[in-house]
């Protein structure tokens, strides 16, 4: 096969201060983290104001000077700061603030207004933010696929917050935070200018040479030069004959799905610096500027079409990713993984782990997916969850001359229990690990394994004791999903093929289903249970009780996806159509679920006339926002769509219920 032709890499301007960031990740009266990538070690000083009519105030400020406890060096020109700030007095609530940046060089402080003026508002000198002293409007979402066609769903969270910053006194017009409930990366689905794009950035970057246990690559270094390998990277990965299954079927068949494109594991990226470079590309803009997308000729005519139409989204991704740091500065984030964080159908079955894991390439993938994703994400939404032991085996791995400490570090976190947590909030948030602590099936190893544990579920349980008014429950994949996909699911795990339909949600695992429908009946959870899920590219509501019980709590599956992704339309539509006829009030299919005890009412979407008033599943990317009183009941449920649209969810009639 003829290698692609590539132009020079022309591009020998200096780096930019900051790569990435700052994203702020937390706040609370006694706690402001911020998140932030720079190219070189500066020192740094964090800043909290409050926000005044005629003068800001200093309320707290902090000096972080590297080697700190935040710190981790990932290559020669990517220093990361998980930068933690405690105020001696607690931070106000319920009014503005703002925080600021001074990095030091040369003696002197540089600031945010001079270092990233696109991510201020209206004039403002610093990033701004309020603490909610309750959540009465929270922005969720998932599935943030680069190479969508389509516009990025945190474009109007943008909007949103153009309009809070020029209103200021209506402080409920805020929304206290945003929450991304999965997929934030994807990092086995990457389109061919994605990946050039990043090979482009990496090399500036300066990182170390990786060791590839298993492959018939070399090294990291030898990977990126293998420009041949685009399109068809699943030659390079592993295979292993295990009862009949190769990895390359079960790890990468997200390729057989037809919901998806028809080749989605061809650039799965490998390298723990390619992963890297994925987040800082899809978070800020400036490494952009170190690109050349048309610098690459592919000598086939299939490979270069599909470059070429590939090339059309990747543009737009680089020319609104400005707005997304904006966004990610200006307002809290939290958020947890789901599969493509780290790979598709990761960890769906017991057979799929067995296969993955026992291969030292597979599992290498999974490890570096995972070891970005701490760094990326977990850190900050509870840096008290990871030791200094963890973060220190980070710090020695990223030097490159630690093949053993990689993949002991690797085998720690496939097997840690750590990345759940809770966020102490009114209501308080309870964020779900569902992709590591699996109840896995021990008959038929190739069914879908629960997506949590009993363990898991009694901790669940624990978090949610105590808590009288109500909770927010993030759980990536809903927990009451639409019956009829969840059928299809269901006969294609019966006749053995579970990972072409991505067969696993919360009544696929008979255990873990009536577990967790368990503890919605428990006497002393919370009355009010509001859901946030994400996963399945499509959004819908769902209005749920227990029938014949007193104190039924009141629930909402309130169900955004994707941000940057859909559903195919024409069978979404399908899907919705059956689903009411099957399973309409009276059906005597809804006493073969079960969720039989459950009294389930979809809610309608207002944004369908004619022949499409009846559909209760809404495709199309955008962002899901919540508005809360003081109960937390759900008052108010939308969608935000570009551009500029809202869609709200509406209550419906009676006849609605379905069961």
């Amino acid at each position: 096969m003829t290698e692609p032709i590539q132009a020079s890499h022309p591009f020998n301007k200096p780096l930019p201060a900051i790569l990435a960031g700052p994203i702020l990740r937390h706040v609370s009266q006694d706690t402001l983290i911020v998140w932030l990538v720079c190219s070189e070690p500066y020192p740094i000083t964090l800043q909290c104001y409050e926000q005044g009519y005629q003068q800001d105030s200093l309320l707290a400020e902090k000096q972080f000077s590297p080697p700190h406890e935040g710190y981790i060096k990932l290559a020669e020109h990517v220093h990361l700061h998980l930068l933690v700030l405690e105020p001696k007095q607690p931070l106000p609530q319920d009014k503005w603030l703002s925080y600021d940046l001074g990095l030091e060089h040369d003696g002197k402080l540089e600031w945010l207004q001079a270092l990233a003026p696109h991510i201020l508002y209206d004039d403002e000198p610093r990033p701004c933010f309020v603490i909610k002293s309750y959540l009465n409007q929270i922005l969720h979402g998932s599935c943030r696929r680069p190479h969508y066609k389509g516009p990025d769903g945190l474009l109007e969270v943008d909007r949103a917050l153009h309009l809070t910053h020029s209103t200021r006194d209506d402080l409920a017009e805020q929304p206290a935070l945003l929450l991304l409930t999965g997929d934030q990366v994807y990092m086995d689905d990457v389109a061919g200018p994605m990946l050039l794009a990043i090979h482009q950035a990496l090399k500036p970057l300066g990182f170390p040479r990786e060791y590839l246990p298993g492959s018939r690559i070399k090294d990291s270094h030898e990977l990126h030069r293998n420009l041949d390998a685009y399109y068809h990277r699943a030659n390079l990965l592993p295979e292993l004959n295990s009862e009949g299954h190769e990895i390359k079927k079960t790890f990468f068949s997200a390729s057989k799905k037809p919901i998806f494109t028809s080749s989605s594991a061809d650039n799965h990226l490998i390298s723990l610096a390619e992963m890297v470079t994925m987040y800082l590309l899809v978070w800020s803009p400036q490494l952009w500027e170190y690109t050349n997308l048309e610098a690459i000729k592919f000598p086939d005519k299939k490979r270069q079409e599909r470059y070429e139409k590939e090339l059309i989204a990747i543009k737009r991704l680089r020319s609104e990713v400005a707005t997304v740091q904006r966004v990610l500065a200006n307002l809290p984030v939290y958020m947890i993984f789901d599969d493509h964080d780290i790979t598709d159908d990761w960890n769906l079955s017991r057979r799929w782990e067995e296969n993955a894991y026992s291969h030292p390439f597979s599992r290498r993938i999974i490890g570096n997916a995972l070891i970005a994703y701490l760094v990326f994400q977990g850190w900050g939404n509870a840096p008290q969850n990871f030791s200094p032991t963890m973060l220190n085996k980070i710090r020695h791995v990223v030097t490159g001359n630690a093949i053993k400490v990689h993949d002991e570090l690797v085998s720690d976190l496939i097997a840690f229990n750590g990345w759940e947590y809770k966020v102490k909030t009114e209501p308080p948030i309870v964020v779900i690990d569902s992709r590591t602590r699996r109840w896995r099936s021990d008959r038929k190893p190739s069914h879908p394994s629960g997506l949590l544990d009993w363990e898991g579920l009694m901790d669940l349980q624990q978090a949610l004791l105590g808590h009288d008014k109500g909770v927010i429950l993030v759980s990536p994949a809903p927990i009451f999903g639409v019956k009829i996909i969840e059928v299809v699911q269901r006969v294609f795990t019966w006749i053995g093929y579970p990972l072409l339909v991505d067969a696993e949600n919360w009544m696929a695992h008979r255990k873990a289903a009536y577990t967790i429908l368990s503890i919605f009946r428990h006497r002393r959870t919370p009355h009010n249970f509001v859901i946030l899920s994400g996963d399945v590219h499509y959004s819908f509501v769902y209005d749920v009780r227990i029938r014949h019980h007193e104190k039924t709590p009141h629930i909402w599956q309130i169900t955004s996806s994707g941000i940057k992704n859909e559903f195919p339309p024409k069978l979404l539509r399908f899907f919705d159509r059956i689903n009411r006829i099957l399973f309409f009030t009276y059906s005597p299919l809804n006493w073969l679920t079960r969720r039989r005890d459950m009294r389930i009412r979809q809610r309608r979407p207002g944004q369908f006339p004619g022949r499409y008033k009846h559909q209760r599943l809404l495709t199309r990317s955008g962002i899901g926002r919540v508005w809360l009183n003081d109960e937390g009941v759900p008052v108010q449920i939308e969608e935000l769509q570009a551009p500029d649209l809202c869609i709200p969810f509406h209550q419906g009639y009676a006849t609605d219920w379905v069961d």
